[in-house]
């Protein structure tokens, strides 16, 4: 799950990809202060410091985020690792920026520690409450997830205590603001440093039938393309393998083998309208077979964070379900 690490040349290229006007100059001058000043930090793996901040910006530009949070992504650690102040990030980057940093440095002193189940809620709603722009707790969550990425490189204990910390606190935030890659991604490497022996296993069931369940998914995908197009309904479809840690829980749940689990695909339809969402449900009903209580609407009802889709289990010839 480790990723190539990231240059300023990605970021800005990645950027101007996702959004009409891009402020090179302002994204270039975080990133050679950043680089200055964390110039002879290293990482635990012997790299660079400059590498954290770097790919947790980069993670903020496959969001679509703005220039001024790329930049704070750029600085956020700049405060904390370095004898640089607050007020000189206002003075060269402007107060967005800078109260951006402050933030991230405030929630970086919140000191996590293992709590009760009924306070972790408590504690979620503390954190949210801290970083007033939401755009913090975006920092915040692409700084845990690259922390995550790069684990490998600490102790076995603070292993366990950081993959506790994401299982409890930051896989939740993710989940409430409905950034779900992040989410899954939180989630699954939590889970390998939690429970490595069941994560192995699981990684090797799936990988045995990797080409097979690649090849599966593109075949739905085009018969759900096409269908959609006799139909004239305009959508994007894309399919992925159900990500480990819910397969995990599944497996708990309903206390059943992976060979059990049949719903180890995803396939999402993303279309224009609500009525193009309905649309769309009744052209995949007519080619699969809904599974008894598996349907979820949530355009009639939306969830909290008013996350809106219709979910809904399909079962293909052979048993497989989707």
């Amino acid at each position: 799950m480790e990723n190539k690490n990231k240059t300023i040349d990605d970021i800005i290229k990645k950027m101007k990809m996702n959004r009409k006007k891009t402020n090179t100059g302002l994204i270039l001058k975080a990133y050679n202060f950043a680089e200055e000043h964390h110039r002879g930090q290293k990482r635990l793996s012997g790299e660079d410091y400059i590498i954290h901040p770097l790919n947790v910006a980069y993670l903020l530009a496959e969001l679509h985020m703005d220039d001024a949070t790329i930049c704070a992504a750029l600085l956020h650690d700049v405060v904390e690792d370095t004898n640089i102040t607050n007020e000189e990030i206002q003075n060269a980057f402007g107060t967005e920026v800078a109260e951006m940093v402050a933030g991230v440095t405030k929630l970086s002193k919140i000191r996590y520690v293992t709590i009760e189940e009924e306070q972790v809620e408590n504690y979620r709603k503390m954190f949210l409450a801290m970083g007033k722009d939401i755009r913090v707790i975006l920092i915040k969550l692409a700084d845990r997830l690259h922390n995550m990425r790069t684990l490998s490189n600490l102790k076995r204990d603070r292993q366990i205590a950081n993959a506790k910390e994401t299982m409890e606190l930051y896989a939740p935030l993710a989940n409430r603001l409905g950034i779900y890659s992040l989410k899954w991604e939180l989630e699954d490497l939590a889970f390998r440093y939690l429970y490595p022996e069941e994560y192995r296993e699981i990684v090797m069931s799936i990988e045995k039938k990797r080409e097979e369940r690649i090849e599966f998914i593109d075949r739905i995908k085009e018969e759900i393309r096409i269908a959609l197009k006799k139909q004239k309904i305009v959508a994007e479809v894309t399919g992925r393998a159900k990500h480990l840690y819910s397969i995990y829980r599944k497996m708990q749940r309903d206390n059943i083998t992976i060979d059990q689990v049949y719903d180890l695909f995803a396939l999402r339809i993303i279309v224009n309208s609500v009525k193009d969402c309905y649309a769309a449900l009744g052209v995949v009903h007519d080619l699969y077979t809904p599974m008894p209580g598996r349907f979820k609407d949530y355009i009639a009802v939306p969830k909290p964070n008013m996350y809106q889709s219709i979910h809904n289990t399909l079962i293909r010839t052979k048993g497989n379900t989707i």
